[in-house]
C-alpha cells in the first residue's frame, strides 16, 4: 500500500491514477494515523512551500511522516514535497522544511525564465534502484521556481539543466524525490513509480 499524503495542496490524482493503472493499491489521506501505518508514502505538492509547512504542521502530518521514515519506511517526493523533505527554504522568506535531507531550497539563478516549465533532460549522475531502467537523457517534465541546493551532493542521482545545473532526482537511505512530475512524465515517470512502488 502506498499512502499519498493529502495536506490540501496536492496534485493527488492524476498520481493516485498513474499508480492504480500501474497495478498499485494506493491510499489518499490526510490523516496522521494513516500516515503511521503506511508500507510506503509518496508526499507530492503544488504551491508554494511555507504554505505548504503550515498545512502540513496543522494537520499533524510534518511530525507523523518524520517518525515513519525514522522508522525506514521508504518516501518519495514529488515537486514542492521534494523541497518540502529539505532542511529549509527561501521561498518567500525562511521556511523550516521536514529536515529529512540536508540542504535548503534556493530560487533557481537569474538569466532564465521561471517558472521552469515543460520538458527537459536528466543527467543521470550515479545507479539507484529508483532509475532502474531509465534511460540516460530522457526528458521528464517540469513546473517549478525553487530547486534543492543539498548539502552533500552524493545524493544527487540526476541533474538537468536550466541555466545551470540543479538536482532533479536525490535519493539518501530510503529518502527518494524528483523535482519533475513523474506522473506527467509518460514512461520514464511510470517507470520510476513503479521502482518505487517495488522497492
Amino acid at each position: 500500500m502506498i499512502t499519498i499524503v493529502d495536506y490540501r495542496m496536492n496534485n493527488l490524482r492524476s498520481l493516485e491514477n498513474t499508480l492504480r493503472r500501474l497495478g498499485h493499491e494506493t491510499l489518499v489521506s490526510c490523516d496522521p494515523v494513516d500516515v503511521m501505518v503506511a508500507d510506503k508514502l509518496l508526499l507530492p505538492g503544488v504551491g508554494a512551500f511555507g504554505d505548504a509547512m503550515e498545512h502540513l504542521n496543522e494537520l499533524g502530518l510534518s511530525e507523523a511522516i518524520i517518525d515513519r521514515v525514522d522508522a525506514g519506511v521508504p518516501i518519495l517526493g514529488v515537486c514542492l514535497g521534494m523541497q518540502l523533505l529539505f532542511d529549509d527554504s527561501e521561498e518567500f522568506g525562511f521556511h523550516r522544511g521536514l529536515g529529512l535531507l540536508p540542504g535548503s531550497v534556493v530560487r533557481i539563478p537569474g538569466g532564465v525564465h521561471v517558472p521552469h516549465m515543460g520538458w527537459n533532460q536528466l543527467h543521470l549522475r550515479r545507479a539507484d534502484p529508483l532509475v532502474e531502467g531509465v534511460r540516460k537523457e530522457s526528458f521528464v517534465y517540469f513546473v517549478h521556481s525553487f530547486a534543492a541546493a543539498p548539502e552533500d551532493p552524493s545524493i544527487v542521482i540526476a541533474e538537468t539543466d536550466y541555466g545551470s545545473n540543479f538536482p532533479s532526482i536525490v535519493g539518501s537511505g530510503k529518502v527518494w524525490a524528483t523535482q519533475f512530475h513523474p506522473e506527467k512524465s509518460q514512461h520514464v515517470g511510470e517507470r520510476i513509480l513503479e521502482n518505487f512502488a517495488r522497492l
